[in-house]
């Protein structure tokens, strides 16, 4: 748990350092949204090209590993959304409260802690999670939104769909890299190692990115932040462990990487969608701030937990 705790500090430090950053404003909240623009389009996509050029379809479509994923995030989603339905909250906030219930940061910190953490092989799972974080409960949370205020579904939020995740440029990455794999093409030297260079921006520079987000957050609402946490970082990956330990027969090494996963505190996107619709950001705020602060201890926890399965 010790050695596991001093590997994952550094990730945590690079973030503190960012929330120094953000928080005596040395670096300006115009500052930190144009370095997460270029962690989001730039640094982080190289990577995720790299990574998913070097495997095939075949490697990341496992069945049982999705299914298991599925199922266990849906529990703690359908949980998130009766507790918040129970305290009469309207449907679009209890979307978003599920939302945070269950959606981790796997694009920002995961991807990157995880391969080195876990091993190169880790990144083809954590990107199965994360196509399937965006691809349905990304989807899902924006049709509850707008079909509640419609009061109907209509074509028009299948388009915009479509259009995010078209301009999503991790889904986008990743399908090209696959592309790459699949028609075996040979990637040149100086596009692997300008790949090699550009992704290696992506670690440090999200790491940053996500603390001096996090200087802009406040802590309002903190009851509802705390049980969102508690169900992010505890009900999440321990559902996850049921469902890939004990339902669907998945890979042992493949189970622990995605319990890891699951452990990852509230991901920042989901900001981006409560303050685009205007539905409880600061609820939202307050979720990403406590669940990554928590996170430093529960990370390495969860982490030192499953090594057993596949050591």
């Amino acid at each position: 748990m010790y050695d596991i705790f001093m590997k994952t500090l550094p990730f945590f430090a690079l973030i503190g350092v960012g929330f120094w950053a953000g928080k005596t404003r040395f670096f300006t909240e115009e500052a930190t949204a144009y370095l997460t623009k270029f962690v989001f389009y730039f640094a982080l996509s190289a990577m995720l090209f790299k990574f998913s050029s070097n495997l095939s379809l075949g490697d990341l479509l496992n069945w049982d590993f999705i299914f298991a994923y599925l199922c266990a995030t849906t529990l703690v989603y359908i949980l998130a959304t009766i507790v918040s339905l129970v305290r009469k909250k309207p449907m679009a906030e209890a979307a978003i409260e599920a939302q945070c219930a269950v959606i981790g940061n796997v694009g920002f910190l995961g991807i990157p802690m995880l391969a080195l953490l876990m091993g190169q092989d880790a990144v083809g799972h954590v990107m199965m999670v994360l196509a399937v974080d965006l691809l349905v409960f990304g989807s899902l949370v924006v049709m509850i939104i707008v079909g509640s205020r419609d009061g109907r579904m209509h074509v028009g939020i299948f388009k915009t769909l479509a259009k995010g995740l078209i301009k999503n440029p991790m889904i986008v990455s990743i399908i090209i890299g696959l592309a790459w794999s699949a028609w075996e093409i040979p990637i040149p030297a100086p596009l692997n190692e300008f790949m090699s260079m550009l992704g290696a921006a992506a670690t440090p520079g999200a790491l940053f990115a996500i603390g001096a987000s996090l200087a802009s957050k406040s802590a309002e609402r903190v009851e509802t932040a705390a049980w969102l946490s508690v169900c992010k970082l505890l009900l999440h990956p321990l559902a996850v462990t049921y469902f890939a330990v004990f339902v669907f027969p998945v890979d042992p090494y493949a189970a622990a990487v995605m319990i890891a996963a699951a452990s990852l505190p509230v991901a920042g996107n989901i900001y981006m969608i409560a303050q685009h619709y205007n539905v409880a950001p600061q609820r939202v705020s307050a979720s990403i701030l406590i669940s990554t602060a928590v996170s430093i201890v529960t990370v390495s926890v969860v982490i030192a937990w499953v090594t057993p399965l596949y050591s």
